[in-house]
């Protein structure tokens, strides 16, 4: 399509007329990602790292084999887990998306009447799918009315030094943790910020080193304060409460979570802060002037437009809704729904239905209903409670100490897990089944471990592949951000600042919060 240059005489009219006026310009297309060729998945699946894996799951699936043949599983117990280690194999070493893999696992595990067609479909219609879906609805309206990058902006301009600005950061990172489900969409919303204060502090390149790493950290580690944010927090939900029949509400979830979130994401600002800069970059001063956000498309300056503030009353009765669950009664997915209905609406929302649904990462989605299906099959097939007896069955044999031992191999394994499983999600969908089942044996209250595991595992900086908001802050040739040795020098500074915080976070402050670390 030709397009006319901005400012033609057209033969009606005797002025120059601004094309642009109702129609906007065209704007550049992404291609789409390449398709990988079999040669690429070939070369992929046959690594020798992957060869060496598929070595060790070929030798698991004996093992379980043989406990099948010798009547130590029943059939569906050795089918699931012959299932599960394909689908964990596929997640470590194998170039096929994740989302391709937990619905193939799904898929084989009805094909073999593990679980019926309707268990299967309907995970994807529980009500944890709806919850995210109004919730990424009312995030595109957020996003859309330029409130949640108005109010970081805002934020940001306070600081006048290094230390208020990565505490500042840090404060307004832990509220988009309500308002942006998902750490990849919070991630989406604070590269515009982090680019913006980059080109003013261009002059100070470690503080600039030092902001891109606190980004990222912050937004993993605060997620842990709302059960939205991560995929992954909404499957440990439905696999405790499929297994002990006791959930973990929003309410609850949030009181839990916000404590660890504020005092985890503070301490990870403040080592990168020390780790990062030198004291006279530290006791330097410095100033971020309004003009170096006009880049992000959104005012700073000035009252809420009107539809940032019918967002805000949105948001606000949406999120006073959810915490209020225990007195009206509502289920959290249909507040949610209907909150998207409202941010959505004609002359009330911020954004349309179709285009806030484009927004929607139905991939994710999918993935989730697939990995929740396999965790049902896992609990009830009995393939979880024999695989937990074999991994961590010695661990009641250590006496009184055996509570202990369990929540602290728990720990270092869900902290570790992200080197092998990238996906946060995944990591809960393997490990999730296995805690919940071995608490029990060990005195320890399942619930507990299950949010200790899940809250462990959303430690994954490691690598610039352990997740998506730590690639997107990684330096390019668009973001001036951090090496790969930047990221390993971080984590082996928080990997066990992050343990002993998790540990007494679950021995002593979580109890006093209702929620007590020993089954009674």
């Amino acid at each position: 399509m030709n397009i006319p240059p901005a400012t033609e005489r057209l033969p009606d009219r005797p002025g120059p007329v601004t094309m642009y006026a109702t129609r906007p310009p065209v704007r550049p297309m992404v291609p789409p990602s390449p398709r990988r060729s079999f040669a690429d998945i070939r070369g992929g699946v046959l690594s020798p790292w992957a060869a060496a894996g598929l070595v060790v799951i070929v030798i698991a699936g004996a093992l379980v084999g043989h406990a099948g043949w010798s009547g130590g599983l029943s059939f569906d117990a050795v089918v699931t887990l012959l299932v599960f280690l394909v689908a964990v194999w596929a997640w470590i070493f194998s170039p096929l998306d994740d989302t391709y893999v937990a619905l193939g696992g799904g898929i084989a595990l009805v094909i073999f009447g593990i679980i019926d067609a309707d268990t299967f479909a309907g995970t994807l219609g529980s009500g944890v799918i709806w919850l995210l879906i109004g919730a990424f609805v009312i995030a595109a309206a957020v996003t859309a009315s330029g409130l949640s990058a108005r109010v970081s902006a805002r934020v940001v301009r306070r600081a006048r030094t290094p230390r208020q600005l990565v505490h500042l950061i840090t404060a307004a990172l832990l509220l988009t943790t309500f308002a942006i489900p998902a750490t990849s969409g919070r991630a989406a919303l604070a590269l515009p910020i982090f680019l913006a204060l980059a080109a003013v502090l261009r002059d100070r390149p470690r503080l600039v080193l030092c902001l891109a790493l606190v980004f990222p950290l912050v937004i993993l580690f605060s997620a842990v304060g709302s059960l939205l944010g991560a995929g992954a927090h909404l499957i440990t939900a439905e696999i405790v409460s499929a297994a002990t029949g006791e959930g973990i509400g929003f309410v609850h979830w949030a009181v839990l979570g916000v404590p660890l979130a504020i005092v985890w994401s503070h301490l990870a600002a403040e080592a990168a802060l020390w780790l990062m800069t030198d004291h006279d970059e530290r006791a330097r001063g410095l100033c971020v002037p309004q003009a170096a956000f006009e880049d992000t498309g959104t005012a700073t300056s000035g009252p809420l437009t009107p539809a940032q503030r019918r967002v805000s009353v949105i948001l606000g009765i949406v999120v006073v809704l959810w915490c209020s669950e225990p007195l009206h009664g509502v289920d959290p997915a249909v507040v949610a729904v209907l909150g998207a209905l409202a941010a959505s609406a004609p002359a009330v929302g911020a954004t349309t239905l179709s285009a806030a649904l484009k927004t929607i990462p139905w991939t994710l989605l999918l993935f989730m209903a697939a990995t929740l299906a396999l965790g049902m099959a896992l609990n009830s097939s009995g393939a979880a409670q024999w695989l937990a007896d074999r991994a961590l069955g010695s661990i009641a044999e250590t006496g009184p100490a055996a509570a202990m031992v369990f929540v602290v191999v728990s720990a270092i394994v869900s902290l570790l897990a992200h080197l092998v499983i990238q996906s946060r999600s995944a990591r809960s969908a393997v490990l999730i089944p296995i805690i919940v089942v071995t608490a029990p044996a060990v005195g320890v209250d399942p619930v507990a471990a299950a949010f200790l595991s899940t809250a462990a595992a959303g430690f994954c900086i490691t690598l610039t592949s352990s997740a998506k908001p730590v690639a997107m802050f990684a330096a390019s040739d668009d973001v001036p951000g951090y090496q790969p040795r930047h990221l390993l020098t971080m984590s082996a500074l928080l990997a066990p600042v992050s343990l002993v915080l998790l540990i007494v976070f679950a021995c002593w402050v979580w109890p006093h919060l209702g929620l007590p670390l020993l089954s009674s």
